[in-house]
């Protein structure tokens, strides 16, 4: 059973349209992630799973019960729909110290004073803010009280943990090992996490469902390799990945090239034989190379990332990004063998 499905959910703001249709099962034990840019309605649809708003149209199950239904007049208060929330702006109590604040949920659950005291020095323990407990929230950066928000959440295990993008204010390195504590977290006590993000990367490493979205509408959904692998729209390809856009032409055999060169490996979605498209290419699908039929272009920046360096290079169809081991001066000509990438009608693009 889904421990949470949204149908035909409708949300506006007055005569703005925010959420268009949404359909969503989110199954039990999974960590879905809903990913896209400002304003394309994830954190609205959060909102209204966690009952902080409320749809126009559809309903919302939560753990088989309706908690959210405006043509039968249903609209189950939050803190009756027994999930957790980790906000974007912290919402810490500012007179209660870290640890209070930790515990309070706790509390209020009535759990003993043993159970309390334990659980809050491993939910501590867990965003790395062990020995900190005694201080109040503006003795903190906003990343430590970003990580009490998120300690206080994951201290009560609740079926269903919802996360408004919640490690946004971590230096990287904190971040990535928090990914994967909050993954083990959720797998070890089944807890069901909706989490939202802008962030690719975040998405990927955390995910085992990503539902991409796209003006207050689902435009892909699926496991994360399988989103990645296979968008179904130039947005999905060109929002995950490092992926550039050049201006190809599909043949009549159902490959691509660019100009008299065919690019081998090229997944076609809805581009049409013999008509322009639109041929998507991240770093992985190209390599430098020296021989003659190669796509020739000059190298416009390159910079370190790491072990290896990321190229800049400018073609007679659009900007690429290629890795190389070595440092590779802007303005010297390269050629790049292409090997995949993903085709898509022109009109397919926004």
């Amino acid at each position: 059973m889904a421990a949470v499905s949204l149908q035909g959910i409708h949300k506006a703001f007055g005569a703005t349209p925010v959420i268009c249709g949404v359909d969503l099962e989110v199954p039990s034990g999974a960590r879905c992630v809903l990913l896209g840019p400002s304003g394309c309605g994830k954190t609205t649809t959060l909102r209204m799973v966690a009952g902080l708003d409320e749809p126009d149209t559809g309903h919302i199950v939560v753990g088989g019960q309706t908690v959210a239904n405006p043509g039968k007049r249903i609209n189950i208060p939050p803190e009756r729909r027994g999930l957790g929330m980790v906000f974007q702006s912290y919402a810490l109590w500012p007179h209660l110290s870290v640890g209070e604040n930790v515990a309070y949920p706790l509390r209020r659950a009535r759990l003993s004073a043993g159970e309390v005291r334990q659980r809050v020095e491993e939910a501590l323990a867990l965003v790395h803010l062990t020995g900190l407990g005694a201080r109040l929230p503006h003795m903190l950066s906003g990343g430590q009280q970003q990580r009490v928000a998120l300690a206080r959440a994951l201290a009560a295990r609740p079926p269903v943990l919802l996360a408004d993008e919640p490690l946004s204010n971590l230096d990287a390195r904190l971040r990535d090992g928090l990914r994967v504590e909050l993954a083990a977290l959720c797998q070890a006590h089944g807890i069901t996490l909706i989490h939202v993000t802008h962030d690719q990367a975040e998405a990927l490493a955390l995910a085992t469902l990503v539902v991409v979205m796209q003006a207050g509408r689902v435009a892909q959904q699926g496991p994360p390799q399988e989103v990645y692998r296979a968008p179904h729209s130039l947005y999905v390809a060109t929002f995950l990945g490092d992926t550039a856009v050049l201006q190809a032409r599909c043949v009549a055999s159902g490959g691509v090239a660019l100009g008299g060169l065919g690019i081998p490996g090229v997944r076609v979605v809805d581009a049409r034989a013999g008509g322009p498209c639109a041929l998507a290419v991240r770093p992985e699908d190209v390599a430098l190379s020296n021989a003659a039929d190669t796509l020739r272009g000059k190298v416009l920046l390159s910079s370190c990332v790491g072990p290896h360096h990321v190229l800049e290079v400018e073609t007679a169809y659009g900007n690429l990004r290629v890795t190389s081991e070595a440092h590779v001066p802007p303005g010297t000509p390269v050629g790049l063998e292409l090997r995949g990438g993903h085709a898509f009608a022109p009109a397919a693009a926004g």
